[in-house]
């Protein structure tokens, strides 16, 4: 029986409880949440029994976004009735306390390496929430603790466990729009814009909290598909800025506190990736007046047809469902790691959620690695934090600049302050 303890109790716990709970109804039953720790107590007590803590939070999305913040607020008593569940403040007693064996770690990105070393060092395994890590520094420390230990990284990055992102990766090398050329990826403006506080959370708009703005939230999800359908990340060359440097809760002056940003809002970049096929993306959490969206986006194009709006649309004109396709022409081998089989009656998973969480438990008990690791994760925020350097440089950044270190100039001040040099 695997002992999780969970580190932040924001609204994002809502999609994890709800991953957990789908693996319990599946029947797998070798892990119990054991403990939850918030800095403040009734954060915790929110999540851990129907009528004991305060009421949940309001949402910030609504449901039919079908964005993981919009996930309806679950108790851990609904589908763990039978676990006594231990409230701690402070991460530092929860893993003192030896009442987990391994660690969820949903905090503020700032804290991520640091939990992660704690956890570490006690001999506990990590799932992180993305991105791995401030900072290229901090997350390349975190690989090399969990190398040395002997011990599970397991990276929360949800979007590779999509049907559409699974199918798209499948159909690219199984060669059915020829070979790769471009991909486009993106949008401006949106829900956040032009100047809302994202999802009500100031941390995001502060360096040495967020490491970066959108490049590092957003682009750190944008990176790993690029990587897991296009190739593997080359250079980058990006630009970002900040056009609106003060945001405010609902976008509105007056409802509350506001908050001076000093990390990006905007990035527009150009991947380069491994075969030749070049990724164009573009993002903004500033954007006034109305939103733009790339149509169909994702969109992949090939010498023979292109992935667009969830169809492959081959040069003669005809089409086809993508996930139809896959599911139907893809090996069951594939199929059943990719989507796997769990429990007595054989329920197949295909909520993201509950796939990483049981990937990741099942690494630690075969004693590995889980799919989405600790090196997918540096991988994914050095590319990430490729935009901002190549903007700060005035020029095209390599994955083996940024991955050794040799360019890290923006990212310099956050590895003075956290002692990361």
């Amino acid at each position: 029986m695997i002992r999780i303890g969970i580190v932040g109790c924001g609204r994002i716990l809502n999609a994890h409880l709800h991953g957990y709970r789908l693996l319990r109804e599946a029947g797998y039953d070798s892990f119990r949440i054991t403990a939850l720790c918030a800095r403040k107590e009734d954060d915790a007590l929110m999540f851990r029994k129907r009528g004991e803590g305060p009421p949940p939070r309001a949402a910030v999305l609504a449901p039919e976004t079908g964005d993981p913040l919009a996930a309806p607020h679950i108790y851990l008593d609904e589908f763990q009735p039978d676990t006594d569940v231990a409230v701690f403040t402070d991460y530092r007693d929860m893993i003192a306390a030896d009442v987990v064996d391994a660690v969820n770690d949903f905090t503020t990105l700032s804290m991520h390496h640091q939990i992660g070393a704690a956890a570490f060092d006690a001999g506990l395994h990590l799932l992180v929430q993305k991105p791995l890590a401030i900072s290229v520094a901090a997350a390349r420390l975190l690989v090399d603790k969990a190398e040395a230990k002997g011990l599970t990284l397991g990276l929360f990055e949800n979007v590779r466990q999509s049907a559409g992102t699974r199918a798209a990766s499948w159909a690219i090398r199984q060669g059915l729009i020829g070979d790769l050329q471009l991909a486009l990826l993106g949008g401006i403006g949106g829900l956040w814009s032009p100047d809302k506080i994202v999802a009500e959370t100031p941390w995001r708009h502060r360096k040495l909290e967020g490491g970066g703005g959108g490049a590092i939230d957003i682009g750190v999800h944008v990176m790993h598909m690029v990587r897991y359908v296009c190739g593997e990340v080359v250079a980058v060359n990006g630009t970002v800025r900040t056009f609106e440097p003060q945001r405010y809760l609902f976008g509105d002056p007056a409802a509350g506190p506001s908050v001076e940003a000093n990390v990006d809002d905007t990035y527009l970049a150009t991947v380069t990736c491994e075969g030749g096929a070049l990724a164009q993306l573009m993002w903004s959490w500033a954007g006034h007046g109305e939103e733009t969206s790339i149509p169909g986006a994702p969109v992949y194009y090939g010498s023979r047809g292109c992935i667009k709006g969830g169809e492959i649309v081959s040069d003669d004109g005809s089409r086809r469902n993508l996930q139809d396709t896959f599911w139907a022409e893809a090996d069951s081998d594939l199929l059943d790691v990719q989507f796997p089989l769990v429990g007595p009656n054989e329920t197949r998973l295909t909520d993201p959620f509950a796939i990483q969480q049981f990937d990741w438990l099942l690494a630690i008990a075969r004693g590995g690695q889980p799919e989405t690791d600790g090196e997918e994760g540096l991988r994914d925020l050095a590319a990430a934090f490729g935009m901002i350097e190549s903007s700060a440089l005035g020029r095209t950044v390599t994955m083996a600049e940024l991955l050794s270190g040799a360019v890290r100039g923006y990212q310099q001040e956050i590895d003075d302050h956290f002692g990361l040099a």
